[in-house]
Formats: structure tokens, C-alpha cells, sequence
């Protein structure tokens, strides 16, 4: 076999058979094929699509490029949440100790934010001491102790994942869905999951702009997982505007603590209730998503889930008593207010701008290497269909830096809307697809 035949034959829209995939993605693990004809490769499927059991064998094999984990031995149903991203997404520091504590196992491997999207792994390093880079025996330790554990990807997980991501970084090949698919399946199919649940983003500040390129993914993301032998289910998600009110990665961890406190916005809680219920659904925990609703706000009101997420706090190494009083988390040395310019209702905000200046204060990077302040970010406090007054606090800023500042507030205060009349109230569950007879 050559990869030169195997690119040609993609660039000219034929089939891959399985062991031709293979080839190309052992080829590029263990640096036989060079970078340049898997880039050329790359952009052949960005042109070409893949066929459904192209998909399959591409997900396979990166999947078995590396380790693949064996949780067998624990005694309850292995699941995971995964989020294509967005502003103000900090769902996995509630749900994976909310569906922890009752009972299954949440083995969860994430990302680091790039751009104006949040990384659950920097939210969670703005807990002082806390440990994401923990050696996969370190990983099960935990898991087996609190029934949850939160790390980055380690270098035996899904390495042909590493590499294609790092080509398809600087070859415009990053958006094509059946890459995307094979990325982040691949990756979670290796956490040795039975079940896992996708919150796929839609809208201004979502990767996905457009519902059908949304579903599109999601499609492709459920048929693999169910190809591959899993329980998969996807949820189209709202992000036209951040979830809940804090962006920031300090400031999104304090946000999570009051929502396992029983308290913060209605609409984190909401979405976190509904990713729990449907992870308890697929792990065999209940019957029907509404029992599954219950089942995670119980875990709340009872306490149950903050104790949990107290416990992995302690066990990655991070200080416990910020559970307790969140004031003890990374704090920004200044603060300034956006402005209400009239009276009216907010219509719009516009939510990549607003992850933006989020990133601008230093609280995201532009590219993989560039560091992040925690301490940095704002609050919302308003959202749409507020009334609001003229010169009212539209928006409080957490800074350090005068010299971020003034970029951070222009894209602010183009990033509110305001009306005469509030809009209707779009619902934040767009669509469920792969649900089939679960519901």
C-alpha cells in the first residue's frame, strides 16, 4: 500500500476499505507517512466527506492508536458528557459530581479552551493545586474512590488524535464534521465508556452557527458511538447567549459551587439537570429522563453532589475550602461596569464577542501555548428579555491589566442589544437526536 494511491483515490470521492484507513492512521502515529501527505489526505476528506463506514474505521483507528481504558471491574455503568463548546459552558464541574454521587462512574478526559470557548481543564486549574495531568493509575485511583474523576488527555490515550489535530490546526482542515467526529469519538471511546452523552452548541457563540450544521455533527457523532457498540444520545443546545451569568474561568468555577449549592441561574441549572438526567437514562440509573431529573436534583438539595466534588477537589490535589467559600478562588485586582446606553429590554448579546473579550482580558488563549489568568472575566447581569434602565450595569468587568481593558470593553458594549420589547424566549434544549425509544 502507498499513501499516494489512498490520498488520489480520496481525492477522487472512492471508498477507503477499513485496512486502508488503518494504514494511514498507523502510518501517521508512527511517523512512516510524513506530514505533508496526511495533510494532503486531510483536505481530500475536507472535500470529498467520508462514507459512514469510513467514518467507523476512522474512529477505530485512531481510537486503538493508543491506550483504550478497562473500567470492567467497577461494579456500575461507566458515562461521560461531552460539549462542542461555547461561552460560559461549565456544565461538567456540576454533572459529573452530580451523577457520581449517585451511584455510576464519570471517567472524564477534557480539552483546554482555544479562542473564545472556555477548556474545562482551565476552569478546573483555577482551583488552587488542583491536578489535571494525573498518570492514568492516579486516574483510577480516583475514579475507584469518589466515582469521578477530571483530567487532560495523556499521551496514551488516542495519540493519532494529537497528531492530526496538530495538522489540522495549520492546514484549514479543522471544520470538517467527519474529522471533528473521529477527534472527539475517538477520545472518548478510549475513556472505556458504555454510555455518553454530546451537548452539541448552536448559534452566535457556538462552533457550529447554523442548527443543520449542528445536527449534521450530532448525526454523525450518535452513529458512530452506536456503530462502535455505545449508548449515545445528542442535544442541540442554545449558546446565542453565555450559559448561566460568569465568564471567566475563576469566576465560572464559583458559578458551578452555587449551583451545587442549590442556588445560580435558572438556565445552568436547567441544562445541567437535563445532561444528568439523560447520563442517568443511558447508565441504566432510572427509566425516563423526568425520573432522571429528579434523581439530580435530589443530588443537589441533598448535598450530595457538593460533597462529591469537594472529594475530587481533594483527591487531585486542590484546596477543598473553596467549597466553602468560593472568595478563596483566584481574584482580578479591578472591576468596571458596561453600561445600559438607553432604556429598554435586552434583545440580543452577541456571544462569540463577549468570548472574546473574556479571552482579550487573558482569561483564553489564542493559540495552544499562551497563558491564562484565572482570575480574570466578567459577569452578566443582564441577559436577554431583561428589562433594563438607562446607564444600568449591563455588565461588570473583572480585569488586571488597564492595557487589555480597553479592547475587552469596545467589543462589550457592541455585544448587548436593546429593544423596545423583549423577544420571545428561545428554549435552551433545541432538539434531541439518537434518543429513540430511551425517552
Amino acid at each position: 500500500m502507498r499513501a499516494v494511491d489512498l490520498i488520489r483515490k480520496k481525492r477522487d470521492a472512492a471508498e477507503l476499505s477499513r485496512e486502508e484507513i488503518e494504514f494511514l492512521i498507523s502510518g501517521t502515529t508512527h511517523d512512516r507517512i510524513p506530514d505533508y501527505q496526511i495533510a494532503a489526505f486531510l483536505m481530500a476528506v475536507v472535500w470529498r466527506g467520508m462514507t459512514r463506514a469510513e467514518l467507523a474505521a476512522l474512529t477505530e483507528a485512531m481510537l486503538h492508536s493508543g491506550s483504550v481504558l478497562d473500567w470492567s471491574a467497577l461494579p456500575a455503568a461507566k458515562v461521560d458528557k461531552h460539549s462542542t463548546g461555547g461561552v460560559g459552558d461549565k456544565t461538567s464541574l456540576v454533572i459529573a459530581p452530580i451523577v457520581a454521587a449517585a451511584g455510576l462512574y464519570v471517567p472524564m478526559i477534557s480539552g483546554r479552551g482555544l479562542g473564545h470557548t472556555g477548556g474545562t481543564l482551565d476552569k478546573l486549574e483555577s482551583i488552587p493545586g488542583f491536578n489535571v495531568n494525573l498518570r492514568l493509575d492516579e486516574f483510577r485511583r480516583v475514579l475507584e474512590t469518589c466515582r469521578c474523576a477530571l483530567i487532560g488527555q495523556t499521551p496514551e490515550i488516542a495519540p493519532a488524535d494529537k497528531k492530526l489535530y496538530a495538522l489540522r490546526d495549520v492546514t484549514a482542515t479543522v471544520e470538517s464534521p467527519y474529522l471533528i467526529t473521529g477527534s472527539i469519538m475517538s477520545k472518548k471511546m478510549a475513556e472505556g465508556i458504555d454510555a455518553l452523552v454530546l451537548d452539541v452548541k448552536t448559534g452566535d457563540g457556538a462552533f457550529m452557527k447554523k442548527q443543520e450544521d449542528a445536527e449534521h455533527l450530532a448525526e454523525l457523532m450518535v452513529e458512530t458511538g452506536t456503530r462502535m457498540g455505545k449508548k449515545v444520545v445528542a442535544l442541540i443546545t442554545d449558546m446565542e447567549q453565555p450559559l448561566g451569568r460568569k465568564v471567566g474561568n475563576a469566576l465560572e468555577v464559583e458559578e458551578c459551587v452555587e449551583i451545587l449549592n442549590g442556588n445560580g441561574p435558572g438556565d445552568l441549572r436547567g441544562l445541567c439537570l437535563e445532561l444528568s438526567a439523560w447520563m442517568f437514562l443511558l447508565g441504566g440509573s432510572v427509566k425516563s429522563v423526568a425520573e432522571g431529573r429528579e434523581l439530580a436534583g435530589e443530588m443537589i438539595a441533598s448535598g450530595r453532589a457538593r460533597d462529591t466534588f469537594r472529594e475530587v477537589i481533594r483527591l487531585q490535589g486542590g484546596d477543598v475550602r473553596i467549597v466553602d467559600d468560593p472568595g478563596r478562588l483566584p481574584r482580578a485586582r479591578h472591576t468596571a461596569r458596561v453600561d445600559a446606553p438607553r432604556a429598554g429590554c435586552v434583545t440580543a448579546i452577541h456571544c462569540e464577542k463577549v468570548g472574546v473579550a473574556s479571552m482579550l482580558l487573558g482569561g483564553g488563549r489564542e493559540k495552544k501555548e499562551d497563558s491564562v489568568d484565572p482570575s480574570v472575566g466578567l459577569v452578566l447581569e443582564k441577559k436577554i428579555g431583561d428589562p433594563v434602565k438607562a446607564g444600568e450595569n449591563l455588565c461588570t468587568v473583572h480585569y488586571n491589566l488597564d492595557s487589555r481593558l480597553v479592547h475587552a470593553m469596545r467589543l462589550l458594549s457592541e455585544s448587548f442589544e436593546i429593544g423596545d420589547h423583549a423577544p420571545p424566549a428561545a428554549p435552551l434544549v433545541r432538539k434531541i437526536i439518537g434518543a429513540g425509544e430511551m425517552a
